[in-house]
């Protein structure tokens, strides 16, 4: 049996211990550059941060804040779901809509999501609806534009050849032009569901500022609370941790499922 010589260790490694290699050697850096500093030293610590997070998840209050997270971006992708994809749908499939409302569209679509928060704070209080707001909007835009692109690319020969088969206009959105959009709605869903959750965490630490820390509650509430009232520098990476990590989940979530609907784009 013959051995390649020219092999090298990265190359014989496994994807997952080449994704975590990096991280230890920055978590073992942060952690020895910690204990050179005193110990009453405020600044957060591998230990320390660990040491919280189990305070934190064994009391509840970093399972909770998460739920609540999550429940206002799934409620929010769901309203920005149901108004992208119609919208969406339209305007892909008419010229003359897309040329009357894309003005508007692009006039809107710069706005950052916080942008419109003093606004719906003043319209819906400084609860849950003032965040789902901005959850809706910011999801709102990738899913629009993506359906708009991938409804207008669907094989015109596809729609004739189901009009010539007598199939109303409906039918024809539903069982033609929308399934031939998948891909781009899909796409659009999975940037939605990435810009919501990074629209919730930071609407909540701002409705938390705004409430004097309030009871909206929220992963972004939390970690408010621990800058403004608690000083818990270790509390807020163990929120930042969970935000990365929640991010990058709901994205290898939608990889997933897009290879598993979409097998031929592998």
């Amino acid at each position: 049996m013959s051995m390649n010589v020219n092999t090298r260790p990265a190359d014989v490694m496994p994807p997952w211990a080449k994704a975590i290699t990096l991280p230890i050697i920055l978590v073992v850096i942060w952690q020895a550059w910690a204990m050179t500093l005193p110990e009453t030293s405020p600044a957060p610590a591998p230990l320390k941060v660990v040491q919280s997070f189990v305070e934190l998840t064994a009391s509840g209050e970093l399972v909770w804040a998460t739920l609540q997270s999550l429940g206002r971006v799934l409620a929010g992708f769901a309203i920005a779901l149901a108004a992208g994809l119609s919208l969406g749908v339209l305007m892909g499939s008419s010229r003359m809509v897309r040329e009357n409302l894309d003005p508007i569209v692009e006039s809107f679509r710069p706005i950052a999501p916080m942008a419109i928060l003093p606004i719906a704070i003043l319209w819906f209080g400084t609860g849950t609806p003032a965040a789902l707001t901005i959850v809706a909007y910011a999801a709102f835009f990738p899913l629009l534009i993506n359906t708009i692109h991938g409804v207008s690319r669907v094989d015109r020969q596809l729609i004739r050849a189901a009009q010539t088969m007598g199939i109303s206009r409906l039918r024809i959105v539903i069982a033609v032009v929308v399934p031939a959009a998948i891909p781009s709605v899909l796409l659009g869903s999975r940037l939605a569901m990435g810009v919501a959750w990074t629209a919730i965490i930071a609407a909540e630490l701002a409705v938390g500022a705004k409430s004097g820390g309030g009871t909206s509650g929220g992963v972004g509430q939390m970690m408010f609370v621990f800058y403004a009232y608690s000083i818990d520098l270790n509390g807020i990476v163990v929120c930042m941790i969970v935000v990365g990590v929640i991010a990058l989940l709901i994205d290898r979530l939608f990889r997933l499922v897009e290879r598993h609907l979409l097998p031929w784009r592998n």
